[in-house]
Parts: C-alpha cells; structure tokens; sequence
C-alpha cells in the first residue's frame, strides 16, 4: 500500500484527488492537505469582485465530498517541505509521512513587492480578485466607490502571469457601470506588464491583439503597456513605461480612487530554499511527465509549477497556467504516477493545451491555443455573447463536478475528443 498525499485543494488539486482515486489501487491511500476547509472556483471572482457573486456561490465545503470519495482530508496549512524525510510538517504541529506527493499549493502572492500594493488589510491601497476572500471584500467595497465614484485603474503587475482575469475585471467593471448609468463619471485605465495589448503572457492567441485593442477602444478605456509600476498610493498610481529594448520611455502618474492590479506570483514559504525541488522564485521544477527531477516521489501541478517564458519581455512576464492546462497536467499525473509505484517509468505527457472562456460582463472571448505555448497546432479565438453564457455554464458544470467527486464524467470525455482537444499526449 502507498500513501499518497496530494498538498493543496484547488482547481488542480482536488480534481488531482479525484483522477488519482480512480487510477490508484484500493489498497493504496490518498491524503488531501490544504489551509482552507473548501474548494473555491477561482475564475468566478471577476464576478464576486462587483457583487455579482457572493461567497456562498462559488465556495464547497470539502470534508464531506472527499469523505464520500474515500480521501483523507486535512484541513492545516503546510510550514514546511522535508522531502529527504518524506515528511511534511503542518502548522498544528502536526507531520504527515507520504511516500508520494503531489504539490498543488498554487502561489503566495507577492504584493509586497511594490509599495503601497495590496489589499488595505495588508497595508495596501489596491483592490484583489485573486481569492475569494479578496473578491468579497472588493464587491463589497464596490457598491461604496459606485456611489461616489472616480478614476479606475486596473491591470497587471510586473512579473504576473494570470492575465486574463485582469481583463475580465476590467470589461466586467465597466458594464456594471454602465447599467448603473455612471460610466460617464469614471475614467479607466488598463496598467500591463504586457509588451502589448492581448499578448497575455502567451504571445496572444489568435487576434487577442486586434480584438481587445478594439474592446478598449470601444468602451473608451486608456492604457499603458510594458508598465513597470512603481508605487501606489490612496489616490495614484505610478507607472515607468518601458520601450521595446527595456529602456525607459515615460512616466505616468495615474490617479485612481480605486485600483485593482493582478501581483506577481510566488512559491509558498514551505517550499521555499529546497535545492533541486524549487527555482529561486520558489516554482516548483518538474519535467515532461510534472515530475521533480531531484525528488522523484514528487509531482507537481498547476499555478506552483516553473514554466520559463518562451520569449523574454521588456518588463517581466510570467507564463500563464490555464484550468484546461491544469487538468492535463492532472491526468497525465494520475497516469504517470501507479507507473512509478508499480515500478514503471512515466510515458504520459500532459498536452498543456490551453481552452479558455473569458467573461466580459454582457460578452465574452474564447480562446483555444493548443498548445499554449507557441508555435502552436491550433490557435484560435471567437467573440460574443455566446460567451458570456456559456462561462456561466461552465461555472455551474465545474461545481457540480466537485460537489458530485467526479473529475471528467464519461460524456465530458467523449465531447473532448470529438473535438479533437486532448489531455495527454
């Protein structure tokens, strides 16, 4: 019997939990660990960040669903990694033995990198979307800026990779100001990292250029590429804008009354040091199969993983790491892994295709790059209102999916296929 502990529960690692259940002996055990008692589902935060969702919307209690699938759940946060010992000790003190890990932590998020970021509860001047417990707190202070409303600014830091929930808060924000009937008194400014606009830390996708180009321009939203930000305080923000060879080119103070900037992402303090586990930044190094090199025991997948940028930009942009790229990673690990307890050698390689809705408050964008990294064999985008129901149907589709303990039902398998969009390779 093997013991298997999974370290996180989000997108990545509670459907890790489930795939692995299904492809693991009876006789062998798996351990899910996470700080937080629930699964929340990230790409709906856009949405909670207006009020449109609330907490108890986008949030599932994990005990009971991981109990009806046989899987230990642990609700404590990870101190530290041992992973000479196999050990991982828990803020509780207390430490769990594994003989297998797969680490699904996601990030910590680094505002602390630029002065004056962050929520106000962490000392910043800046709101946050990345959690839900972020999102709640900027829906509601949402209903108290629209009541006295004021400059905007919204985008992506330095070194972010996430991008594309920047751009669904943006065009989320500004319909709901429009239905409001107050657009007219907010101006808007979109702060990226991005060498320029729809580049989304992937060199675009199909025409995400031209097309969000003209979003903005349609919904008379400013912006300012390769910005390197420097500062924020209650009412600006400061941006170095950087040339085409790195150079400085102008600077640009910013006022804003409310201010929503995606942060850099980094390692969790737990992994953080471990030569041969994690990069300097503290991703997680994995090869072909999400497998550690060094630790071979240990797989890893999702947001804590090292991907390099293929190409280098002016101001530092991270690679992006998509759900449907996450849940290739999932399945090739889920197959990888009762290889290597059985003795076997890895020989299934996650696709990192990348298919994406993206919600615009009344419109919305899909995106298909596969794979997401170019060059690419398929590399696509459509526009419409299509989208915007369609990502409400995803929303409700993924709940159920975790509520239910199922991680690709049969039919889900079958439509993929047809489509000719796969997991592994």
């Amino acid at each position: 019997m093997a013991h298997i502990v999974i370290l996180g529960a989000g997108l990545g690692g509670t459907i890790q939990a489930y795939e692995l259940k299904d492809s693991l002996s009876k006789s062998d055990k798996v351990t899910v660990i996470s700080n937080k008692s629930y699964f929340q589902f990230t790409p709906s935060n856009p949405w909670a960040g207006v009020g449109w969702r609330s907490r108890d919307e986008i949030v599932i209690e994990l005990a009971p669903t991981m109990k009806k699938r046989g899987i230990d759940f642990i609700c404590d946060g990870a101190t530290k990694l041992r992973p000479e010992d196999n050990q991982i000790d828990l803020a509780s003190g207390r430490v769990v033995d594994y003989d297998y890990l797969v680490i699904a932590t996601g990030p910590e998020l680094a505002f602390d990198e630029i002065e004056g970021f962050g929520p106000a509860d962490q000392g910043g001047h800046t709101h946050s979307v990345c959690t839900i417990e972020h999102a709640e707190v900027s829906g509601n202070q949402w209903e108290e800026f629209c009541a006295n409303p004021g400059p905007i600014v919204i985008g992506a830091a330095p070194g972010a990779s996430c991008f594309g929930p920047a751009y669904e808060y943006l065009f989320t924000v500004e319909t709901d100001l429009r239905r409001r009937k107050i657009r007219d008194k907010v101006p808007i400014t979109f702060v990226t990292s991005e060498p320029y606009i729809g580049h989304l830390g992937l060199g675009g996708v199909g025409d995400t250029k031209g097309l969000l180009e003209s979003m903005l321009r349609e919904r008379s939203v400013n912006w300012v590429v390769n910005a390197r930000t420097e500062k924020f305080t209650e009412d600006m923000v400061y941006v170095t804008e950087l040339d085409e060879q790195g150079n400085e080119k102008k600077t640009h103070e910013i006022a804003q009354k409310y201010a929503m900037l995606l942060p850099a992402f980094r390692g969790i303090p737990a992994l953080m040091g471990i030569e041969g586990l994690v990069n300097p930044r503290g991703f997680v190094i994995v090869d072909e199969y999400q497998r550690n090199p060094t630790f071979q025991n240990i797989f890893a997948i999702g947001v804590c993983i090292a991907i390099a940028p293929p190409v280098a930009t002016p101001v530092p942009t991270g690679v992006p790491k998509t759900g449907f790229m996450i849940e290739s990673m999932v399945t090739a690990t889920a197959h990888n892994l009762p290889r290597v307890i059985e003795g076997q050698a890895p020989n299934n390689l996650p696709s990192w295709n990348a298919l994406c809705l993206a919600d615009f408050g009344d419109r919305g964008a899909a995106f298909l790059a596969m794979p997401q990294n170019p060059p690419r064999n398929v590399n696509w985008v459509s526009y419409g209102r299509w989208v915007h129901w369609a990502k409400l149907g995803f929303e409700w589709y993924f709940m159920r999916k975790i509520r239910k303990g199922v991680s690709e039902p049969f039919y889900e398998r079958l439509l993929m296929k047809l489509l000719k969009i796969n997991k592994i390779r």
